[in-house]
């Protein structure tokens, strides 16, 4: 459960946002940012008057939302002109109530619209992205939990791939032993239409096979309803196998990547992967509070240019222009390490940083693991050999 001390912090610095951003209220309804400031993932609003306490009003279930959130005011939905005469007795008329407009389905925008007539929309999905994506002690004590999973994953891995499985067989496994473990299963997303299963197991050239993720690396899937990740190829010999595997626990996530093969793939592909190590620990060193998100990845791609590489980083043709993600929550947060991202970093701040070089036929060489930023470099939370695992 989210202590109540943790909650406090959390909606201290919402509404201190809100205050810059003249906001009176702010209406939240997506199940990641609920979670994060009532500490239910119950059907529910959570209105957040700026002078005031918060009430969550909850469709279903009452019972379980008054067990897990530590809130005072939790009270039942019984109806859309109840929850109006809720909203219009906290703020003045006229007054701009904020939503996620990044997440919300537009008819219940307009419902939203048309119920609250009088009041003002305005769009703080970004400042809620904001607040969130610096992280307290209490979610990093959570993320190393899934650290903790993380290491074990790719454990298990290295103890199960055999010559002769499909890749959806060694996914398969894998995905056992984590739910063994506490994994929840689901891997949340914020981006429209970006979805992923634990992520992308596969090997040789279906691992740089191209599709709509926005990630670096594809996958065929099962079929084209789901067209990425684990398909139906075969682990052979002296290839690389890419084992990119997100754990999740208590809601928070790591993303870690390892390359596994059975014998030594071609050298120009050991090459790459001992390059995408050099941009790691390159990146680590400059990650220090302050510093633009940008500059981390104009190192990166100067880095793979310097060894030869630049057509082959973060893609092939059809490239990705980040080498980093915020996670937490989701595993799209802020900050984004990026072309153009001038976002500074703030100690806190949790992301994963994946150099990866991607070869057509052949597959993908890389690593990725999950830093916190410290106050002089990037800490890192995944913990596994740096090593190529020739098996």
């Amino acid at each position: 459960m989210t202590p109540f001390e943790e909650l406090k912090k959390r909606l201290t610095k919402l509404k201190a946002e809100m205050k810059k951003a003249d906001v009176a209220a702010a209406l939240i309804i997506q199940r990641a940012d609920l979670f994060y400031f009532s500490g239910t993932g119950q059907n529910a609003h959570l209105f957040i008057p700026l002078d005031g306490e918060p009430s969550l009003i909850v469709r279903k279930s009452l019972t379980r939302a008054r067990e897990e959130s530590s809130l005072e005011n939790v009270i039942p939905f019984t109806g859309w002109d109840k929850l109006f005469e809720l909203i219009n007795s906290e703020i003045p008329a006229g007054s701009r109530i904020g939503v996620e407009a990044d997440v919300l389905p537009a008819n219940l925008y307009f419902r939203y619209k048309k119920l609250l007539n009088g009041f003002q929309l305005a769009d703080i999905s970004m400042l809620i992205r904001q607040v969130r994506s610096v992280k307290s002690p209490h979610e990093i004590e959570l993320m190393k939990k899934a650290a903790d999973i993380s290491r074990s994953v790719l454990e298990h891995a290295k103890a199960v791939i055999r010559k002769g499985m499909t890749e959806i067989e060694l996914a398969s496994l894998l995905e056992q032993h984590a739910r063994k473990l506490g994994h929840q299963g689901s891997v949340r997303m914020r981006g429209f239409n970006q979805e992923l299963y634990y992520g992308h197991i596969m090997t040789g050239g279906n691992a740089a096979a191209v599709t709509f993720f926005d990630g670096p690396t594809g996958g065929s899937g099962l079929n084209p309803s789901f067209p990425q990740g684990a398909g139906i190829s075969i682990i052979s010999n002296n290839e690389p196998i890419l084992v990119d595997f997100v754990s999740v626990y208590g809601g928070y996530m790591v993303d870690q990547t390892r390359i596994f093969s059975l014998g030594s793939p071609s050298p120009h592909l050991v090459e790459a992967y001992n390059q995408a190590l050099k941009i790691k620990h390159s990146l680590i060193e400059m990650g220090k509070p302050g510093t633009a998100a940008n500059l981390l990845y104009d190192k990166a791609e100067e880095l793979a240019a310097q060894a030869g590489l630049a057509n082959h980083f973060m893609g092939y043709v059809e490239k990705v222009n980040f080498v980093g993600h915020g996670v937490g929550l989701e595993l799209d947060e802020l900050p984004v390490i990026a072309r153009g991202v001038d976002h500074l970093l703030e100690e806190g701040m949790v992301f994963a940083l994946e150099p990866k070089f991607i070869f057509p036929g052949e597959g993908t060489v890389g690593i990725e693991d999950t830093f916190v930023v410290g106050c002089s470099k990037l800490e890192q939370l995944t913990d596994y050999s740096d090593q190529l695992e020739i098996l």
